[in-house]
């Protein structure tokens, strides 16, 4: 199996490129440009009891985002990142041979722990526009032999677009668990579009994901959390890893659910970012935007290789992310940022194109 491939860090950029981290604009990863509320921060400052395994159920957590999202506890689970989540997903459903579906392009972690857990794994490509082909995954579910999961991201990565309420229940209808990864869901907030995390309580093939990588500036710390019908919630707390969820990753994310007016300001700003940046680059020909709900834009090229010019942006300090997969090799994605990153990399495209 080929490895998954990650973002490189500040500071291996630093030395790559021989710049300051100050300096660089990394725009190459959706992170969240303002990092943690002062109170998560603080959290961290004061935090005791490092040299103690952490709860093993992370209650503190769980209880702080059960009054947050109006759910029981009883339905969720908290992991290392989505990441860690997908993954255990996967470990109790899947034995070798049973059938991933997947609809790209998407998350490059869906194929990746389809092949960590010996899966078949099948492709219902999305349409030109990224709309999924729902008559496709229809037709996928009843002619693939041992077909088990479905994973929708939404907003999709590396797209932005949402899936509506009326395709998400006909995926429903279908005999899968459908994973519904809601990563970049706080940012469709912003315009309207609601997290469908509550559907758990009617749906018993439904799974959603979300996490606080985006939401509270935590991605260095790997903190995520999922709802879970509960036949399936079961099986996930036998298979876990026992201390998945570091102390001060559950610490922080509690104190950052005490903060959800600064999160939700600077949620606002990015928004009003991503749509700056579509709107001041709206005059160059040769680059098309995607209409996203997220926190990036992707962005298709014409008439410069896309590879060409994440490197050549690259060398000025401002990281994109280019994919060499079919249907975005023409691409780059860019995330929104604060108002000074979005004046450098506009200026610097429209330099370049």
């Amino acid at each position: 199996m080929a490895p998954y491939v990650p973002i490189v860090p500040f500071e291996v950029l630093s030395a790559r490129f021989g710049l300051a981290p100050d300096d660089i604009v990394k725009l190459d990863a959706n992170e969240n440009p303002y990092g943690p509320p002062p109170a998560a921060i603080e959290a961290l400052r004061s935090a005791r009891y490092l040299h103690i395994y952490p709860d093993p159920e992370a209650n503190a957590l769980r209880d702080a985002l059960s009054a947050t999202l109006g759910l029981s506890k009883e339905l969720l689970l908290a992991g290392m990142g989505a990441d860690e989540l997908i993954d255990l997903v996967l470990r109790a459903l899947i034995e070798p041979g049973d059938a991933v579906l997947d609809c790209p392009p998407s998350f490059g972690m869906y194929p990746f722990s389809a092949a960590v857990n010996g899966a078949t794994y099948v492709t219902i490509p999305r349409d030109e526009a990224f709309a999924l082909d729902v008559d496709g995954i229809e037709q996928a579910v009843r002619s693939t032999p041992r077909a088990k999961v479905l994973f929708v991201c939404s907003p999709n990565n590396p797209d932005g677009s949402v899936v509506s309420d009326e395709v998400l229940l006909r995926l429903l209808a279908l005999p899968v668990v459908v994973v519904l990864d809601e990563a970049y869901v706080d940012f469709a907030e912003v315009d309207g579009v609601a997290s469908r995390m509550g559907w758990v309580r009617q749906h018993d093939n439904l799974v959603v994901l979300r996490t606080f990588s985006k939401l509270a500036g935590l991605a260095g710390l790997r903190i995520g959390y999922g709802a879970f019908p509960p036949w399936l919630l079961e099986q996930l707390w036998k298979i876990k890893q026992p201390y998945n969820v570091s102390v001060a990753a559950s610490a922080a994310a509690v104190a950052a659910l005490s903060e959800l007016d600064w999160m939700r300001d600077k949620l606002a700003a990015i928004v009003t970012e991503r749509k700056r940046m579509i709107s001041d680059l709206a005059d160059i020909a040769s680059l098309r935007a995607y209409p996203s709900y997220s926190n990036f834009v992707l962005f298709r090229l014409q008439g410069k290789p896309a590879k060409q010019l994440q490197q050549e942006l690259a060398e000025q300090g401002i990281m994109v992310r280019h994919f060499g997969k079919p249907g975005l090799s023409d691409c780059i994605r860019i995330s929104a940022g604060r108002p000074e990153q979005t004046d450098r990399v506009v200026a610097a495209l429209h330099a370049m194109l």
